[in-house]
């Protein structure tokens, strides 16, 4: 590097005078001066010695001095700023360097070891979620759970109701509508939960020591609304399932089904209003509640239709079971 002819001056003008050492022209110039003032108590060999040593960090500090300020001169005003302004702690500067990208893609330096994330899994998809070993023999069972549901799917689309109805699905809930003589009956059901629990527990242990899987069946709540085209309000009856008469159907003295209570609805309305009187049939009189059955019955509400719906509702609910695990199975793999 090369040092300006200014400070070549300085570096020989410390040369000629070190540091405490008078020059000759100044004792020249005060013939005053004797020896004992120059040197005082100081010997030829241990002035001389002082005297290099002065010489030699004269020169070190003069070179380094324009060392650095030939190499600042030769920078522009914008490379100078970072170096003039530079933050007080490089440290913490120079570790989040390390540990961030650069514009043009990821750094080249290694991320510390301290701050490398340990025990998180890794993400191999787009979705950003959480991907655990978990998680992989989870969607494993559920495929062989979705493979065997469907082996053992009696009905690979929805069985008809026989009488004329017509089927409406949206989802879990399903409706059937028939018309008759000026008259629309229709009958809405859920089944959502409509799987009873059984209490039939030795009979399911026999089944299963046999290799046989017991057989789920949907008895859900449902719900016939009976509308006269003269009036503005509907026979709602609130109809169940009893779970000692599910199953018992061979008996034609005995209905499968029952009416929980009976209430006028305005038309139209999907809620049950309850400001509306509601009759219930624990405490009612069994004649009354007779010819409530057999109104129900001439409309085409009976036992037959109570075993078909049982039917309907056992295939939709297991055909929506059925896409509860693919969707499931979709969620944990994420795709």
């Amino acid at each position: 590097m090369e040092v300006s002819s200014a400070f070549r001056i300085v570096i020989w003008y410390k040369l000629q005078e070190p540091a405490g050492v008078p020059s000759v022209s100044k004792v020249k110039a005060n013939p005053s001066c004797n020896s004992a003032q120059l040197f005082p108590q100081e010997g030829p060999r241990r002035l001389s010695t002082r005297v290099q040593d002065a010489m030699l960090k004269s020169v070190t500090r003069a070179f380094c001095s324009a060392a650095r300020l030939s190499v600042i001169s030769s920078r522009p005003l914008e490379q100078l700023r970072p170096v003039l302004c530079a933050p007080s702690r490089p440290f913490t500067r120079s570790l989040w360097m390390l540990c961030s990208n650069n514009s043009g893609g990821s750094s080249s330096v290694q991320r510390p070891a301290f701050l490398a994330s340990k025990g998180l899994p890794s993400v191999s998809c787009c979705c950003g979620g959480l991907h655990t070993e978990g998680d992989k023999a989870f969607s494993e069972f559920l495929s062989d759970e979705i493979s065997e549901e469907k082996k053992i799917q009696k009905h690979k689309s929805l069985p008809k109701m026989s009488g004329g109805w017509e089927l409406e699905v949206n989802g879990t809930e399903a409706k059937l509508v028939r018309k008759i003589a000026g008259e629309k009956i229709s009958v809405t059901f859920n089944i959502n939960s409509s799987i009873p629990p059984s209490f039939e527990e030795e009979s399911q242990e026999g089944q299963k020591a046999q290799g046989n899987e017991p057989e789920l069946i949907s008895t859900p709540n449902f719900v016939v609304e009976v509308t006269k085209q003269a009036t503005n309000q509907s026979l709602v009856f609130d109809c169940h399932y009893p779970e000692d008469e599910v199953g018992h159907g061979e008996d034609e003295e005995s209905d499968i089904f029952a009416v929980r209570e009976v209430s006028f609805q305005p038309t139209g309305e999907s809620d049950w209003k309850e400001t509306n009187y509601t009759l219930g049939t624990d405490s009612l009189d069994w004649a009354l509640y007779d010819h409530l059955m057999d109104f129900l019955a001439d409309r085409g509400v009976d036992n037959t239709f109570a075993d078909e719906l049982v039917e309907l509702s056992t295939a939709l609910e297991h055909q929506e079971y059925i896409k509860f695990l693919e969707d499931l199975k979709g969620f944990v793999k994420c795709q």
